[in-house]
């Protein structure tokens, strides 16, 4: 039995009610957990690109990609690298290194419609959190508020953090 029921969620994944891109983060990380989150893409065998300001570029180290998002108090050597991961092809999800204390990420709710979409970010979210030790949260786009879902590390699962509001009422 899945972790979450679609009719339980769905309000959560209106894009008209909570924003296109809801922010997931994992926080309290390092330079070392990016190198696990790289290392994890590429050993699920996940397709991904790599760009730093919309340039394509190689995919190397977490290290390499926290030197460009510091440049080292060089502003004009400063760039925001952006790993593009799809856990399967028509669902992607876009991590931003803005710093190495936390691993920022965004998901597109318009492709995370239904049962079948909402198992494979549940199933991305426990993977990631599982390889880290680490929570994913996940709260509506731009909220200040409470997470709507996380990754709960201690109950091994997604769990729901908010009560839904049906939209229909």
């Amino acid at each position: 039995m899945p972790d979450l029921l679609w009719d339980d969620v769905k309000a959560l994944f209106d894009p008209e009610v909570n924003g296109v891109l809801p922010d997931v983060v994992v926080e309290g990380t390092t330079v070392e957990d990016w190198q696990v989150l790289l290392d994890l893409v590429r050993a699920q065998g996940w397709q991904y690109a790599y760009s730093v300001d919309s340039e394509p570029m190689e995919l190397t180290s977490a290290a390499d990609m926290a030197a460009v998002a510091d440049a080292g108090g060089m502003p004009e050597l400063r760039g925001t690298p952006v790993l593009r991961v799809w856990p399967i092809p028509d669902v992607l999800m876009i991590f931003r290194m803005y710093q190495t204390e936390s691993i920022d990420f965004d998901v597109d709710l318009r492709e995370l419609q239904g049962q079948e979409r909402l198992d494979v970010l549940v199933d991305f979210f426990c993977v990631i959190g599982r390889r880290l030790r680490k929570s994913v949260l996940m709260t509506a786009e731009g909220s200040p508020g409470p997470p709507n879902l996380e990754f709960d590390i201690e109950a091994d699962r997604v769990v729901l953090m908010v009560d839904p509001v049906d939209p229909s009422v």
